[in-house]
């Protein structure tokens, strides 16, 4: 692939992005004593490049600071904000992002604070009692608009608003940020199917295929694969990628569509950048240092990436 200097220019900007949300990552695990690092691992490429390269979102004046849990949503609290406004305010010709999976919040908070719109000291506040910043985002959560509740209903919701979007003529287009282990729920299908039928081609999924969860690897849980063959039989375009590479992520997003529906398969490496980990497998999940050796193994890498 040739690249201008301006297209090195945002490659380097990327994987600086990628480098930070790994690093800030691993520093909130450490500080409380354990968390989700493999989310970070194999996702750090993807966040940054859709915020750096692949994303039209509006321009935020400064970094925002979190606020306070805001209460939930009702008549008694009219002026309750969602974390939407971390990506620029809603108008029709900017697009919108959903964030499924919501055990990766602290990897989208990193990648808030990495592109300047999030303060740093914002990431202090990562699951602390009261805060906004929470260990499992929720609709008031930096960068996030809504409750993806279980796992699988985040795309459900994209589609609804990828559909009002087009009915009322809003150039904006709706990125969705999922894991491959959503795609063993029946409700994702259903959203697939639909989203192709309507003719959704203003939709965009990029999806961490790290091939683990929570019970291990997810050909042992429920295989999903091969997932790009079964996209396309619900009639969704489908293309696999690098999850590493800056560039084939950010030029999956320009692939012809043909009034159907986006995905982007990013294969990716639960342990990228954090090689310890790679003696926990199959179970990469959430990571609870064993004791304080293990502990002090992970401090020695986080001093590396500094």
């Amino acid at each position: 692939m040739f690249m201008t200097a301006s297209s090195h220019s945002w490659l380097e900007k990327v994987q600086c992005v990628a480098s930070g949300i790994r690093r800030r990552v691993l520093e909130r695990v450490l500080a409380n004593q354990g968390g989700y690092l493999s989310q970070a691992c194999s996702s750090a490429e993807i966040f940054a490049t859709l915020y750096v390269r692949v994303m039209n979102l509006a321009a935020v004046d400064a970094p925002l600071v979190p606020g306070p849990f805001p209460g939930v949503p009702g008549p008694a609290n009219p002026g309750r904000l969602t974390g939407q406004r971390f990506n620029g305010r809603g108008d029709a010709e900017h697009d919108r992002f959903i964030m499924s999976p919501s055990q990766y919040a602290l990897v989208l908070y990193a990648a808030l604070v990495e592109v300047d719109r999030m303060v740093p000291e914002g990431l202090a506040q990562f699951n602390v009692d009261g805060s906004s910043v929470e260990m499992i985002g929720a609709d008031h959560s930096p960068g996030l608009e809504l409750m993806s509740g279980s796992l699988g209903q985040g795309l459900s919701q994209a589609a609804g608003i990828a559909l009002g979007r087009r009915r009322h003529g809003e150039a904006g287009r709706v990125w969705v940020f999922m894991s491959d282990g959503e795609f063993q729920s029946g409700q994702t299908w259903e959203t697939v199917q639909t989203a192709s039928h309507m003719g959704l081609d203003n939709l965009g999924v990029y999806v961490d295929v790290n091939g683990h969860q929570c019970d291990g690897c997810t050909r042992d849980v429920m295989n999903v694969e091969p997932l790009d063959a079964r996209l396309k039989a619900f009639g969704a375009t489908a293309f696999r990628v690098d999850g590493h590479d800056p560039g084939k992520l950010a030029a999956a997003a320009r692939r012809p569509r043909r009034g159907r529906p986006l995905f982007v398969l990013c294969q990716t490496d639960t342990c990228r950048g954090a090689e310890p980990l790679r003696a926990r497998a199959p179970k990469f999940h959430y990571l609870r240092f064993r004791d304080e050796g293990e502990r002090q193994q992970y401090a020695a890498l986080l001093e590396r990436m500094r």
